[in-house]
């Protein structure tokens, strides 16, 4: 099993960005899915503070980015590195996908630094840097294959995010949680709502056994709780309350 502290061995490498607002939405994707280090190869001069500005929340990422001049110095101590790209070359490289390469990429985490290898915006990844990757990685999409870098870097990190067990953060159960419906339950309501239909005259030119059959089958696939089911008993009691008021106005 793949330990979920594993992404602390999760390595963003981005090769001569050109935005510091695509650097600012790449370090949002990392602090969502989980992964802290992000490297930049030969940037584009840029203003950390623009970047805390943009992704707020993310300054402990901001701070510890690393910059190296080459890509090689970059990868250097990686044990896997997977290098995302849109177009096939002549060369033939193996292709995986982001779910194939996450799996591939986290089988080696425990052994040192993974890497996952992004390019520039306009270029993407240059053969050359295609040479100093384990796997080449491309993103299923239309014939319309350009992906913006963060976009791609979220996709990457989300299938890696997910491959880790007990990465995601656990969601507080619902406020007002409620045990299932009982049979009883159900067969209050069903007649209680059949009493309501029939003193609306819904059954004047329907047939009532064909009617309560349905009304029966679309509420058990619904499985509402018992709170729920007690909401839907007292919309059909308070029918038959209304229109017993409105017959003794008249």
């Amino acid at each position: 099993m793949i330990d979920a502290n594993i992404l602390g061995n999760v390595v963003v490498v981005l090769s001569e960005t050109q935005d510091a607002v695509n650097i600012a939405a790449v370090v949002r994707a990392m602090k969502n899915m989980g992964v802290s280090k992000l490297r930049l190869v030969a940037p584009r001069p840029y203003d950390p503070y623009r970047i805390e500005g943009v992704a707020h929340g993310t300054e402990d990422i901001v701070r510890s980015i690393q910059h190296y001049d080459t890509l090689a110095a970059a990868l250097s101590d990686c044990v896997r590195v997977a290098g995302f790209t849109a177009r096939r070359r002549a060369a033939k490289r193996a292709m995986s996908d982001p779910r194939s390469a996450a799996n591939n990429l986290l089988s080696f985490a425990s052994d040192g630094p993974i890497a996952l290898l992004f390019g520039r915006e306009d270029h993407g990844l240059p053969n050359d840097a295609l040479d100093l990757v384990h796997i080449v990685v491309t993103i299923p999409t239309t014939n319309h294959a350009s992906i913006n870098l963060a976009q791609a870097v979220l996709i990457a990190l989300y299938e890696l995010h997910l491959a880790a067990p007990d990465a995601t953060r656990t969601l507080a159960p619902p406020k007002k949680d409620a045990p299932p419906a009982t049979s009883e339950q159900y067969e209050q309501f069903f007649s209680d709502a059949e009493r309501a239909l029939a003193s609306l005259d819904f059954f004047r030119t329907r047939n009532p056994e064909h009617v309560n059959r349905t009304l029966r089958s679309i509420v058990s696939r619904a499985a509402p709780d018992s709170r729920e089911i007690r909401l839907l008993r007292s919309m059909a009691i308070e029918i038959l309350r209304t229109i017993e008021r409105v017959s003794r106005r008249t």
